[in-house]
């Protein structure tokens, strides 16, 4: 695990600088610095935007008495998208956009969840506006034992 650390923040600087440098030679420095800074002001207003709309599903789901789990864990991708779209870089910024397509959050999502579960086939884990969600209530009724009155 310590090496995997180690080649992540050795690998993606050195990706970082090598990319500024080949499209600072290609359109300049003051174009490439633009870029860098526009990409890290446009994620910071569309992260805000996605977070408000995941925080707004969640507070949805919660007053409806459902668990938003996808939803909670959505908003620790965006979180790490916000994190990636300010870090300088092509490459980081890249990683930080995909982070913003909902389809594609939802699908890194599951198959994390999936792979927590050990590849085991439990309960699908199902994304609450895919068609395959549906809502079950089941009514009845039920009394304590140490009660007659039933509820």
């Amino acid at each position: 695990m310590l090496q995997a650390l180690l080649l992540i923040f050795l690998t993606i600087p050195l990706l970082e600088i090598y990319l500024l440098i080949k499209v600072g030679g290609m359109v300049g420095a003051v174009p490439t610095i633009f870029m860098v800074v526009f990409t890290a002001v446009a994620g910071a207003f569309l992260i805000r935007i996605q977070g408000i709309s995941t925080m707004n599903r969640v507070r949805t789901m919660l007053s409806r008495g459902e668990m938003p789990a996808i939803e909670v864990m959505e908003g620790l991708v965006l979180l790490v998208s916000g994190a990636l779209l300010l870090t300088p870089g092509f490459f980081t910024d890249t990683l930080g956009f995909l982070g913003l397509v909902r389809p594609l959050r939802i699908k890194l999502i599951l198959a994390f969840m999936q792979h927590q579960n050990g590849g085991r086939q439990g309960p699908p884990f199902v994304a609450p506006d895919s068609p395959d969600h549906q809502k079950k209530t089941i009514e009845g009724e039920y009394w304590r034992n140490d009660d007659d009155r039933r509820l």
